[in-house]
């Protein structure tokens, strides 16, 4: 019998393994082949690659400024690089800032694998992980200079402590996910929310009758939680100054002070809470169909049905998922949209970025939607119980190839393959201009590629500027500039379209 239940255990943990080993694969080459495909960066990688430079020589600035994680490890990453090769080109910077983006993306797959596990089961926990590799989207932030995936990196890695923490209560899983949460909070601070959800599952255990671990205990692993989280956080906040991050500080202000001005313009405070009111469902009501827009361009709008129907199945009255799935993953989709309604009703957006955590954490039940639909699909056209558990199968997979087929043609686009013109464009200003001179530009990485340092402008050239970079969008190329210019090269963004144009002018 004890042999019998290793042989199962042996038997389990050689299946993870091979399937981390081809999760880690697929997801390697997929991300070096975008790697070294990229035409263009994001706009955002530049100033993570500025500040990373930067680091070395003003460390209290940065810390001060931005939450430093993301640029802490771009800086690691290429004084990795540069003992091996020259280090003073900017493609090494941008090569060592994608390769740690990759990295994460890598090494993120670990605990969500686990994760979808300990919630679906390893063959569904598999088959949403390669899902979620061809998704060309999340793929394409991988191979970025963006910060998703090492935040995702440290969200999972706390997640799958919390989770499994919650459900064998241990005290040292709990100091974990303060230590992760603290960490990851660095590189950008809606990674606390491990802690809060964390202090919830623990608050609530207190007044339960029934609980897995006792009141002491409980009150342990809430204090174990948050000293844990303040080990990193403290000497963090300590250097910052400041205890809030700016969006929610800001939000937080610009509230206070709307509330302020509408007590102030009128007596009537019936009106007013009406207003307020119809403003902010309006605010609510964009903000989701805002999000459901992006969550479906991320899921390439086919697995958005088996990504509903999974959900659907786990949580309906009567389904096999366990009180831990639904409190954790509830709690997780409910802060992340309250985030992204806040998002928006401040700032007045929400990109396909923002949405990523709600797919990367829920993406496991994809795989119980298809096979939800392959059994309806089924049923319909068979009878007999062994006939349709074969063709279900036959189905599932079909529709799973289907997916994947979808999102390959978009996966293996180049990132920014429409801006080539943007390279063209600094390359020209890398050999025609001299090192010091200053370039007046509308998207700081034309001059980033170029090696020189950019002036950003809207509509009157900087003082001080050489050179100009405009985006012309008439046929004449006329540019109503403030100062005498002379135009040095003009070429077409969009060599099929035809409609907009990069111009280069020298300015006098």
């Amino acid at each position: 019998m004890m042999a019998s239940k290793f042989e199962t255990k042996g038997r389990g943990y050689k299946r993870d393994v091979i399937n981390l080993a081809i999760l880690v694969f697929v997801a390697s080459s997929l991300g070096a082949y975008l790697i070294a495909t990229t035409v263009l960066i994001a706009r955002d990688g530049v100033f993570y690659i500025e500040r990373a430079q930067k680091l070395s020589s003003d460390p209290i600035g940065i810390i001060e400024a931005h939450p430093p994680g993301y640029e802490f490890l771009i800086f690691a990453a290429h004084k990795f690089v540069s003992l091996f090769i020259d280090s003073s080109s900017v493609c090494t910077w941008i090569y060592s800032a994608q390769s740690v983006n990759l990295l994460c993306r890598v090494l993120a797959l670990v605990p969500l694998y686990f994760i979808g596990k300990l919630l679906v089961g390893s063959r569904s926990s598999f088959l949403a992980l390669v899902v979620l590799i061809f998704l060309p989207y999340p793929a394409e932030y991988g191979s970025d200079v963006l910060r998703d995936w090492p935040h995702t990196l440290f969200l999972a890695t706390g997640l799958l402590f919390l989770l499994r923490g919650a459900k064998q209560g241990k005290l040292w899983m709990f100091g974990v996910v303060g230590l992760v949460a603290g960490f990851g909070h660095i590189i950008r601070p809606e990674c606390a929310q491990l802690v809060l959800y964390g202090v919830l599952w623990l608050l609530v255990g207190l007044f339960l009758q029934k609980r897995d671990m006792n009141r002491l205990k409980l009150i342990c692993a809430l204090f174990v939680l948050l000293v844990g989280f303040a080990i990193p956080t403290a000497p963090y906040i300590e250097v910052r100054g400041k205890s809030l991050p700016g969006k929610l500080k800001a939000l937080i202000v610009s509230s206070c002070c709307l509330q302020k001005e509408k007590v102030q313009e009128s007596n009537n405070e019936y009106m007013n809470n009406v207003y307020a009111a119809e403003s902010s469902s309006a605010n609510v009501a964009n903000a989701i169909g805002r999000l459901i827009r992006e969550i479906s361009n991320n899921l390439m709008h086919f697995f958005v049905p088996a990504w509903l129907f999974g959900i659907h199945s786990r949580f309906r009255r009567k389904s096999v998922s366990t009180n831990l799935e639904r409190y954790f993953v509830i709690a997780f989709v409910v802060f992340n949209v309250i985030t992204m309604i806040l998002l928006y009703s401040g700032w007045g957006y929400i990109s396909r970025r923002h949405s990523m955590p709600l797919i990367v954490f829920t993406i496991f039940y994809v795989p119980v939607g298809f096979q939800v639909l392959a059994d309806w699909f089924v049923v319909g056209f068979s009878k007999g119980q062994q006939q349709n558990n074969r063709k279900s199968q036959l189905c599932f997979f079909i529709l799973v190839i289907t997916g994947l087929t979808i999102c390959t043609p978009k996966l293996l686009r180049p990132i920014r393959a429409d801006k080539k013109a943007y390279r063209t464009a600094a390359q020209w200003l890398k050999e025609n201009t001299q090192k010091n001179d200053l370039i007046a530009v509308s998207d700081n990485r034309i001059s980033f590629y170029a090696e020189r340092k950019g002036l950003e402008y809207e509509r009157n050239i900087p003082i001080g500027a050489q050179y100009a970079v405009a985006f012309v969008k008439d046929e004449d190329e006329k540019y109503d500039a403030n100062k005498d210019v002379r135009k040095e090269l003009s070429l077409w963004i969009d060599q099929h379209k035809k409609t907009k144009k990069i111009v280069i002018y020298k300015v006098f």
